[in-house]
This record gives structure tokens, sequence and C-alpha cells, in this order.
């Protein structure tokens, strides 16, 4: 049996992902829709597994491998900043007008695109945590145009911190399913290889796609 041609590969992930998160992050909820602290948990895990750049990001890090340690680490990193710059952003700290925000987007899929490469040209990713957490600060941009979508009005540190929560707990589900299956295919070398670099062509055209539809608007 033949096997798949890789530019196929990447041409059909284009056809199904690409349309689907040019611009991931615009608010479908109605300002003053979301109901208290719940909802705003709500929100924030209805937002991560939606927004398909975050989590196609999150498995380009995971996706060479690693100790339970090391993917610890990174998934920490990610965490902590894009924590920080929705905060800063959410809090009137940090603004961000509708510029900022289309180059944060395209900022975005570079980041997918940039991780995607580096699975195919680089053995070692010793530097991967620091390079996560730049990334996430990038990321958590993506999430704080969102959040300051609804018109917080007085209720912007409930909606912060609740908001905040469900990306989380959207992004720990995502991990606990993920986690496994790729340690179980790392104990293959050779299976390893294979989806680690069609993995990696796949995710590099779509990021590619992204950031260049949201670049240009």
């Amino acid at each position: 049996m033949k096997p798949f041609p890789a530019s196929r590969v990447v041409l059909l992930a284009l056809v199904l992902l690409g349309p689907a998160a040019v611009h991931a992050h615009e608010v479908e909820v109605a300002p003053g829709a979301v109901d208290g602290f719940a909802g705003w948990v709500g929100e924030g895990i209805r937002h991560i597994l939606e927004g398909a750049d975050h989590l196609l990001f999150l498995f380009a890090v995971l996706l060479v491998g690693g100790t339970f340690r090391r993917i610890l680490l990174l998934v920490t990193s990610f965490t902590l900043a894009h924590s920080l710059t929705l905060a800063l952003t959410a809090l009137g700290w940090w603004t961000l007008d509708a510029r900022g925000t289309r180059w944060a987007e395209a900022a975005i899929a570079a980041s997918i695109l940039y991780m995607a490469l580096e699975n195919l040209l680089l053995r070692r990713h010793g530097h991967r945590a620091g390079l996560t957490f730049l990334f996430g600060l990038v990321h958590g941009l993506g999430f704080a145009s969102v959040l300051g979508g609804y018109g917080l009005g007085t209720a912007v540190v409930p909606a912060l911190v609740g908001f905040n929560l469900g990306v989380e707990v959207g992004q720990a589900v995502v991990v606990a399913f993920l986690v496994p299956v790729l340690r179980i295919v790392q104990r293959r070398p050779r299976l390893h290889s294979k989806v680690v670099r069609l993995s990696s062509i796949c995710l590099a055209g779509v990021g590619l796609y992204w950031m260049v539809a949201r670049a240009v608007g």
C-alpha cells in the first residue's frame, strides 16, 4: 500500500481546518448574556474547546514527547503566560485595539507554524519551555480579546477569574486525553517519528494559512 502523499494531507488539513479558525476570537455571545461565575467558567471551557488554534499549538508543543515532568513544565509555562496577559489586558493595564488584536491573532497562528517547523527541523528541544512561555503571552491576548468583547462593566474580576478557570479546566481535559496517547506512540520510535513528521507538516500548513489570512484581515 502506497503512503498517502504529505502534500495531499496538508491540502486536506487546510480544507477542513483552514476556514474554521481564521478569526477564532470573535465573541459569539451577546454582552451581558453570561449568567454569574459559573457562566464565565462555562464560557472559558467553551472557548478553549472551540479554539482550534490554542489546541493545535499545545499539540505542536507536546508532539515531540518527553517525560511527564517535562510535559508538566511545558503546560505550566503556557498556562502561566496566557493567564498573565489575559489578566493584564482584562484589567485595563494593557490595551489592545482592533489592529493589535488582528496582529495578535496572526502571531498565534505563527506560533503554530514555528513549533511545527521546529518539530521537523530540530532534534533537541531543551529551550521549549521558555519558548512556550513567550508564545503563551501572545495566546493570552487572544483570550483577552474574547473576554473584552462581552462588555464586562463592573464584573471584570469575577469574569476574569471564571473565564480563566474555565480555560484551564478545558485545557486540562484536552491534555489529560492527549498525553497518554502521545506516550503510547512515543514507545514505538518509528511510528512516533512518522506521526511527528506528518502531523507537523499539517500543522505548518494550517498555521501558515491562518497567519496569512489573519494578517491581511
